[in-house]
């Protein structure tokens, strides 16, 4: 019995992982084209040159 309970526990666990590696890919993947987003589209500042579009 114990071992059909340890197998049972193991696949929750890696069920569990793999949602929240699936989770974690769509946000590192949205943050990645925000990214690029504002990389693209940052203004010029006053000397004509680009300036960050980040404040750190």
């Amino acid at each position: 019995m114990v071992p059909l309970l340890l197998v049972l526990l193991l696949a929750l666990i890696l069920f569990g992982a793999g949602f929240a590696l699936k989770i974690l890919w769509w946000v590192a993947t949205i943050v990645l084209v925000v990214w690029l987003l504002g990389f693209v589209m940052r203004s010029t500042n006053a000397g004509g040159g680009r300036g960050r579009w980040y404040r750190w």
